[in-house]
């Protein structure tokens, strides 16, 4: 009886420690990411990058680690902490990997070795304006680099005595990397052994990027817009090979729009590439003779997925990896029948859940990539080459998420007012009670080409947590179900999209009785700001609203945004010519008519969705006498909630939930991120 009596103690003193918590905003800072996985060419090892975030130092710190295939021996890091580290390449014998790294160079990243039986990393590389990305040869010998020259490369340091910009190009910005300078990216082949380097191409009006080895080192293949009209609004990319030792590049594809990703097949006399015929097109999968002079051949005409990621399994099979009805996935198809038909494509990935980034060893017959789903972030996993004997190689986030009491998410398609068919997803929060009430909050994704799915989502984690359900969906626009599906939004905006997302949140109230219709709110970012602008000025159901990077006034965007004009193809052309059409699909219009409180976050560098659109929607609000709030992001850009400085993404969450309790729960007494 004593030893029962002691065991109950024990149990209950345990308690608290194996209880779990709910998840916060501030656990960002103690997320791990991992990514670019890189098989070894004997199939045995896997090397990848490991990204951590460092709280007190507010940025991101990524090294190399890596992990055996069999999965009996824990990961080991492989470079230093303190010093970035990314994209490891193996060189084809496995004695060394290559990466990038920002260490000791005041010049940008890069490109430095590690012998794999020990010894200290070593630069290759010591190119002015650093690396990009790189690829080693079949033979070992040598690098193909992509790098940036310009006409002031050849100057002192001090020869520009100007911070004045000057353009002549209608294309001067761009959200990644801000205002352009005079440099454009080329390609550099660099001796493995002595680091000296060739520049193979060269060009003021175009940039030479995706090199790609021959198999027997002889060629590569790039994509480049060589017709010179890249910075005026082109769209022209070509698929080009050049000579590793230089020469004139022979152009190899034959559309008008975008080809891009040349991938050679092992015999190295063909090379598969994806291809736009049109602007409003799906890319397609092509094969073109590695000589170039003869037309290209459309592999699986029915193919109706965006392939990316594209890779060569043997001479008549090519994976790629795409987005399907919200999840993300492996196929292979055939490319020697020439028609797609059920056995010449098959799905390999399988399972609610995104798997991306992929990279296979055809000859030791194993493929690795990332896999998360909506409980799980990334970890690097092996699997056959069809998928089968999957293993988890990694648990990079196992310690943390062994605290944290996570939401689970289910699928809940429905029928759109037209009848067309449209995935839902609902998060139901933490603690779920039937007998109970709960706030629903609506999360709208950006775009409009891309998709929701049971991926790992920080925020909808945190809303969970905090007591509220989540639902969020796909609607026309999105990528994922087909052409038709995507460009079901062209001259449509805020129209059956607007359309999709409330029959969306009717049917989930319809099953769930349990949310409490007078307690909701609407969020989304960039499209998903934009239509959280339009439906809280066609509609008063939402106690609160949060928008963030969005559009206000399309007229107005389509003048100062990155991709100069960019709307032609959603509307009945340029601005100038169907100007009544942009404004009556612009919120800004319409803005007397806002009930709804509403928080804008904006960051100050958006050149995707200038900050005057932000702008521009808070001060009519406040003219009208409408509730609402800004908040400017200072050295941010588009990309805030995905690869901001970390502690501006996680004051983004604090901002979003401070204002949901407020507003959707009424709590007046929440205070505001800047407050003490």
């Amino acid at each position: 009886m004593r030893f029962f009596r002691f065991a109950a103690f024990l149990a209950l003193i345990c308690l608290p420690l194996l209880a779990k918590r709910p998840v916060t905003p501030e656990d960002y800072f103690r997320f791990h990411f991992a990514g670019d996985v890189r098989l070894s060419p004997d199939g045995k090892q896997v090397a990848y990058v490991l990204t951590t975030v460092s709280e007190q130092r507010n940025r991101r710190e990524s090294a190399l680690w890596l992990v055996a295939t069999d999965g009996r021996t824990p990961s080991r890091r492989l470079t230093a902490d303190g010093m970035n580290s990314n994209s490891p390449r193996w060189s084809p014998d496995g004695a060394l990997i290559a990466f990038s790294s920002t260490r000791n160079s005041d010049t940008g990243a890069q490109l430095w070795q590690l012998p794999m039986n020990g010894g200290e990393a070593h630069v290759v590389t010591h190119l002015k304006n650093g690396v990009n990305s790189f690829q080693w040869s079949p033979d070992g010998k040598r690098f193909v680099v992509v790098s940036r020259t310009g006409p002031g490369d050849g100057f002192p340091a001090d020869f520009k005595k100007t911070d004045v910009r000057h353009y002549s190009h209608i294309s001067y910005k761009f959200n990644d990397t801000g205002w352009y300078d005079d440099r454009r990216s080329h390609l550099w082949v660099v001796d493995a052994a002595t680091g000296k380097d060739q520049q193979i191409t060269a060009g003021d009006d175009w940039n030479d990027t995706d090199p790609q080895w021959s198999p027997d080192s002889s060629r590569i293949a790039f994509v480049s817009d060589r017709t010179g009209k890249e910075y005026d609004g082109g769209h022209n990319k070509d698929v080009f090979t050049v000579a590793a030792s230089g020469g004139e590049p022979v152009r190899i594809s034959d559309h008008e729009f975008e080809d891009e990703q040349p991938r050679w097949s092992p015999d190295g006399r063909q090379i598969v590439f994806a291809g736009r015929v049109d602007r409003d097109l799906f890319p397609k999968l092509y094969v073109a003779d590695a000589a170039g002079g003869k037309p290209s051949r459309l592999i699986a005409p029915d193919l109706d997925l965006i392939p990316g990621g594209l890779k060569w399994l043997a001479m008549n099979d090519i994976l790629f990896e795409t987005g399907y009805k919200g999840q993300n996935h492996l196929f292979k198809v055939d490319s020697g029948t020439g028609k797609i038909t059920q056995t010449t494509i098959t799905q390999i990935t399988t399972g609610d859940r995104a798997v991306h980034g992929f990279d296979l060893n055809a000859q030791a017959g194993v493929m690795a990539y990332l896999s998360n789903d909506f409980e799980h972030m990334d970890d690097v996993r092996i699997s056959a080459l069809d998928g089968s004997g999957e293993r988890q190689l990694t648990h990079v986030n196992e310690p943390l998420s062994e605290e944290l009491d996570l939401a689970h998410v289910e699928r809940v398609p429905y029928k759109s007012t037209d009848g067309w068919d449209v995935d839902g997803f609902l998060v139901k929060p933490l603690g779920f009670n039937p007998a109970k009430k709960y706030p629903l909050i609506l999360s709208i994704h950006g775009g409009p080409s891309g998709q929701y799915g049971p991926d790992w989502y920080h925020e909808f984690q945190v809303y969970a947590s905090k007591g509220w359900a989540v639902f969020f969906c796909n609607p026309r626009g999105s990528t994922g179900y087909g052409q038709k599906f995507e460009r079901g939004i062209k001259d449509n905006w805020g129209g059956m999209d607007y359309q999709d997302v409330m029959a969306g949140v009717d049917a989930v109230i319809a099953k769930n009785p349990w949310i409490d219709t007078g307690r909701m709110g609407v969020t989304g970012g960039s499209y998903g700001g934009y239509l959280t602008n339009w439906i809280v000025s066609h509609n008063d159901r939402f106690k609160a609203a949060v928008t963030l990077r969005s559009i206000s006034n399309f007229v107005s965007d389509d003048g100062t945004r990155d991709g100069a004009y960019g709307h032609e193809g959603d509307f009945k052309g340029m601005v100038f010519d169907a100007y009544d059409q942009y404004w009556a699909a612009s919120p800004l219009k319409y803005v007397k008519d806002v009930k709804t409180p509403i928080l804008i976050l904006h960051s100050d560098n958006d050149f995707r969705v200038p900050i005057e659109q932000g702008e521009q929607w808070f001060r009519a609000l406040k003219y009208y006498g409408k509730t609402a709030e800004i908040v400017f992001f200072p050295r941010e850009n588009h990309n805030l909630t995905r690869s901001g400085e970390p502690r501006h993404l996680v004051d983004s969450l604090l901002w979003q939930t401070y204002w949901f309790d407020k507003y959707v729960e009424g709590k007046s007494g929440a205070k505001a991120p800047d407050q003490p």
